[in-house]
């Protein structure tokens, strides 16, 4: 389905690692009924400086979170917003936004404000350094965080062994938000998931490639499921069926 076009919390930055750069990041932003966040995200992005776009794709919210972002792209002209007529999933959503960037790098990010901009820095240093090709923002390598569901954790944990038995990366969050690569590297990793296997599904292809893969530190503010998160248990079976997918047949 083609798309519509309209063309706080501490941080977990180790000041000895931060990467100062110009603008030289596309903002990559899958958003579905965001209405009540996507507005404090979306201003809290285009504080950073390292931001040169922000590409969101609004996966069919039923609420009015495809106004605001027609809003915001009068407001600046580095917000670029795209619409899905049909609900995809985020890794469709992804997928389109990839394919818009043109930044040297590109990142993910979130609507729900679980995961801080202000660590953008962080993530891009090992890429700006010449040190690594994708960064990984890992929950579980040191950096402050909500303390929410122990099976979650469990089940990520679990999960990110998975994924590391077969790809034989050495990972500590497989399933983390933060990924963030070089603009050269996404049209190689020809992405298929629509939903959240996207994370397995692009983990598999990042070790295929063979390139250089780095993990950073990062805090995270989870969000409960009254307060909006989405992912459930069933998406940890799909994450299952995904590892096994593209590390074996795909």
């Amino acid at each position: 389905m083609s798309p519509t076009s309209t063309e706080p919390k501490p941080t977990a930055a180790n000041p000895a690692s931060n990467a100062e750069c110009p603008p030289c990041l596309a903002v990559v932003m899958p958003a579905y009924n965001e209405e009540n966040s996507i507005d404090r995200i979306v201003a809290l992005v285009l504080e950073q400086r390292p931001v040169q776009e922000l590409i969101i794709v609004d996966d069919c919210s039923r609420d009015g979170t495809w106004k605001r972002l027609e809003a915001w792209t009068t407001r600046d002209s580095r917000v670029r917003a795209f619409r899905h007529e049909v609900n995809q999933g985020k890794g469709a959503a992804l997928r389109t936004g990839l394919s818009k960037a043109t930044a040297p790098y590109a990142i993910i990010q979130d609507a729900d404000l679980e995961y801080d901009p202000r660590e953008y820095h962080v993530i891009l240093g090992p890429l700006i350094t010449d040190r690594a090709d994708v960064v990984f923002g890992s929950r579980f390598a040191g950096g402050p965080r909500r303390v929410l569901y122990y099976w979650h954790s469990v089940g990520n944990k679990v999960l990110t062994t998975l994924s590391n038995i077969f790809t034989n990366l050495w990972l500590t969050d497989m399933e983390t938000c933060y990924k963030a690569f070089r603009r050269e590297v996404i049209p190689k990793l020809h992405l298929k998931e629509n939903r959240f296997g996207f994370e397995p599904e692009i983990t598999a292809k990042v070790a295929r490639l063979g390139v250089r893969v780095f993990e950073v530190p990062i805090s995270y503010y989870g969000r409960t499921y009254a307060e909006g998160k989405k992912i459930g248990w069933k998406d940890g079976f799909s994450a299952i069926r995904c590892i096994v997918k593209y590390n074996v047949f795909d």
